[in-house]
């Protein structure tokens, strides 16, 4: 008789800021410490076809935007939906499903729910209770995951208890089964550098460096986002706000430094921020690392890793200096756990490695929130409090967080300024709990930028939630604060698109603190509110702005909506579509709740089924959000 084959766990992911991949990660590394064989992939990365072949599998998934699944598990759902999937397609596959959202958004894990609900239908048998965790939570994500782990152990060991030899709660331990890297780094002599990538300059240079070493990384980036569309050259740098009104808000104007990149409004605009010299020598020195050395890095496993975009990770060495410049963040985001543990391997102050050990714990898991994620403390800043730690280079590369591009909200309109893009840019800085003072790595060094510099910033386009509307829809625009960003472009277009035909009204809401102080783009609205203007009564439009703190009471976006009810419900009924954009926090929920009381209350039906038109508003593409935190 042949031996069966012994069971292994799937794990699948599906993230947009690499927190559910984190999270897979543990879930995998902490099944192979029970003795269990695990596997962790990105959902684009498998065959959907092959779930009802699977022992267990679990799916961690993020929630994005406004309920939105991540980029890659687009295909993934889609599959998943197919009407030829009848109810016994999964029937017998054990599955979990670990979601991760933030509670602050209406639809929060949106994604999760959404994908329990949809295997449960297709068969297949839930091990444990779907897991939610809340970005709102003391201790952020982990605070639902380590209990919901626990019972994912204890209920797995109950099926089938020869997948955890030694019992739920038996975890490997000791130095010996630190995992492997994985990636390995191969040091290349100086003679061995082809002489065209030793030195060099200009865009199509820094165009090769930037797809080297984001090829290189072992973070996920898909093929389109190693190499930039574009690169752009600042040309206008205009503070919005008023001095001392404790905020900064910019207006950016870009011109397209290499090929123009055609873009329609409502789309979005990614850059790659540049990092601080000075913590970037602060960094290899802190970590003894050569920064003239070239290297190459390559996965561990013989796989030949090929990236999203069908090509092989680059060979061709890179400066050491470049790939920390264009690759690891190591001065904005906060290390994940994991670090914390990998350090305590390598700590030799006694005291250091004990501090690590806690900080890697469950016990720990409230104080290292506190320390690290509360803090946002940064890679750097952790090393140098534990200096006794050196890290190889190896781990550096696979645990410093990924040098992310930022996007923001396009607010120009291509016809009206022609091979030009322009962005408004709240310049992000608070304190700490400790009373630290932090700064958003990007708006930060855009605002610093001087137009004369002539720096090459490098920039991706992407599609964004907000589609162009034709010009014969009427618009019900809602956007406080940089939430206007797009309807700038929106109305400019409009407004060109009237100069030879008719175009249907267009009503915006905008709200800020003060009308002296933050009425963003305050004379373009006002003159387009005018004189014929798009947004001017002749044309049907109109213009509402709530400054909410230039009164005792304050009053708000969806204050100012309620009290044009009747404007709205009759643009509502001539077919209007909804767009709001602007802070992801109350806003949208708040707008929503008016939109639902105008359709209550001028439509004479109840609050349910003011709701329910709403959302069949929504189903037909007519209600769209943009929300950012």
């Amino acid at each position: 008789m042949t031996e069966t084959k012994s069971k292994k766990l799937l794990i699948l992911y599906a993230t947009q800021t690499g927190n559910a991949m984190d999270a897979a990660e543990r879930v995998g590394r902490e099944a192979e410490r029970r003795g269990c064989p695990a596997s962790v992939l990105s959902v684009d990365e498998y065959d959907a076809s092959l779930l009802p072949l699977e022992d267990m599998v679990v799916f961690v998934v993020s929630t994005t935007g406004q309920g939105d699944p991540p980029d890659s598990m687009k295909v993934f759902w889609r599959f998943l939906l197919q009407r030829n999937l009848n109810q016994h397609w999964l029937e017998g596959v054990p599955y979990a499903v670990f979601g991760l959202g933030d509670s602050g958004y209406q639809k929060y894990n949106f994604v999760a729910k959404k994908l329990d609900k949809r295997l449960s239908d297709l068969g297949a048998q839930a091990i444990v209770e779907r897991g939610l965790g809340d970005d709102q939570h003391p201790s952020g994500y982990e605070g639902s995951l380590d209990p919901w782990l626990s019972s994912l152990w204890r209920m797995l060991y109950q099926m089938n208890p020869k997948l955890l030899p030694d019992g739920p709660d038996y975890v490997i331990s000791d130095k010996k089964f630190l995992d492997l890297p994985k990636v390995q780094i191969r040091y290349h002599a100086a003679d061995e550098v082809n002489p065209q990538y030793a030195v060099g300059s200009g865009v199509s240079c820094t165009e090769i460096e930037i797809e080297k070493a984001r090829s290189m990384s072992p973070a996920r980036f898909s093929g389109r986002q190693t190499r930039p569309d574009c690169f752009l050259k600042l040309v206008k740098n205009h503070c919005l706000t008023k001095a001392g009104c404790g905020k900064d808000v910019r207006h950016l104007e870009f011109n397209f430094e290499s090929s123009a990149i055609e873009y329609d409004v409502g789309d979005v605009l990614e850059i790659l921020p540049g990092q601080d010299p000075k913590a970037v020598d602060a960094f290899l020195e802190c970590c003894h690392l050569d920064p003239e050395s070239f290297i190459t890095i390559h996965p561990t496993k013989k796989d030949n890793r090929v990236l999203a975009n069908g090509t092989r990770a680059s060979t061709v060495p890179i400066k050491l200096r470049t790939f920390v410049e264009l690759a690891m963040d190591i001065s904005s985001a906060s290390p994940r756990r994991y670090l914390f543990e990998v350090m305590s391997y390598f700590a030799t102050a006694e005291h250091e490695k004990e501090r690590l050990q806690y900080f890697a714990s469950a016990e720990g898991r409230d104080d290292l929130y506190q320390y690290n994620q509360k803090e946002r403390r940064t890679v750097l800043e952790v090393l140098q409090d534990f200096p006794s730690v050196q890290l190889p280079l190896e781990w550096l590369v696979q645990l410093v967080p990924p040098l992310k591009t930022r996007a923001f909200s396009i607010s120009s309109s291509p016809s009206a300024h022609p091979n030009q893009v322009h962005l408004t840019v709240n310049v992000v800085s608070w304190k700490t709990p400790f009373k630290r003072n932090r700064a958003g790595l990007c708006s930060m060094w855009l605002a610093n930028l001087d137009p004369n510099q002539g720096a090459c910033i490098p920039a991706w386009f992407q599609k964004g939630s907000l589609p162009p509307p034709p010009p014969s829809l009427p618009l019900i625009l809602v956007g406080p604060g940089t939430g206007c960003a797009p309807f700038r472009g929106f109305v400019e277009e409009r407004a060109i698109q009237s100069r030879s035909m008719w175009t249907a009204p267009i009503i915006f809401f905008f709200g800020c603190r003060n009308e002296e102080s933050d009425f963003l783009y305050r004379d373009f609205w006002l003159d387009q509110s005018q004189n014929d203007g798009v947004l001017s009564d002749a044309k049907g439009g109109g213009l509402f702005v709530a400054f909410s703190r230039d009164q005792p009471q304050k009053i708000y976006v969806q204050h100012k909506i309620r009290e044009h009810s009747q404007t709205v419900w009759n643009l509502l009924n001539s077919g209007a579509a909804v767009y709001v954009a602007g802070s992801s926090t109350k806003m949208p929920t708040d707008v929503w709740s008016a939109f639902e009381d105008i359709v209550s209350k001028e439509g004479a039906v109840s609050k349910e089924s003011a709701g329910r038109w709403l959302r069949a508003l929504e189903k037909a593409g007519k209600y769209h959000v943009e929300a950012w935190s």
